[in-house]
């Protein structure tokens, strides 16, 4: 059933604005108690690895395709809407895979939750941010999944462009996206700020 209704503030978009000060609620909360435990306990801060650098320039590339994927929809451009959803999720595919391999080198240096309150919060701050990062990922595949099988000959591209709900959901799944690009690249400036003090 369409909702034809006509809203100030879409409730789609009201829900996701109070998903995203709640995240970044915990994520400042976060911050503060890395750095109270730093300052309380005289710890030195730890270095995190530099696959988290690599790391934010994955998630910046795959905010750049689905701004791309937005682009080609409002155009009516099948095929490059198609891959630009595709390559965000091989990109965000490819971001969880560099992750484990740099919560792994981590390991294999000796350096794990337990080794140190630095090393907890390293750990706790960059898995909750990979957990939210999984969560958007089947609302990324059932576009793309729907997108090739509904787009397959013109009429039903022009239905599917032409659906203002579509619109709507990819729009916010697309501001999700750059939030988590920023909140990722926050935290590792955090964490590098952190370095020099």
């Amino acid at each position: 059933m369409v909702d034809n209704r006509n809203y100030l503030i879409h409730p789609h978009f009201l829900a996701l604005g109070l998903l995203l000060l709640g995240v970044t609620a915990l994520f400042l909360g976060f911050s503060a108690s890395y750095i109270y435990s730093r300052v309380q306990f005289d710890l030195e801060p730890l270095r995190p690895p530099l696959l988290f650098l690599l790391n934010t320039l994955i998630l910046v590339a795959s905010s750049l395709t689905l701004m791309w994927a937005m682009k080609f929809y409002k155009s009516d451009q099948t095929e490059k809407y198609q891959w630009s959803l595709g390559i965000t999720l091989f990109l965000t595919l490819l971001f969880l895979v560099s992750q484990l391999i740099a919560w792994k080198q981590m390991y294999n240096q000796g350096i794990f939750v337990n080794h140190s309150n630095m090393a907890g919060y390293l750990y706790i701050i960059s898995i909750v941010h990979f957990a939210h990062v999984i969560a958007g990922i089947p609302f990324l595949a059932m576009f793309l999944y729907t997108s090739i099988k509904k787009m397959k000959e013109p009429v039903s591209v022009l239905v599917y462009f032409s659906d203002p709900d579509k619109k709507r959901k990819l729009k916010i799944l697309t501001i999700y996206w750059h939030f988590l690009d920023l909140l990722w690249i926050y935290l590792v400036l955090f964490f590098l700020v952190n370095m020099l003090f």
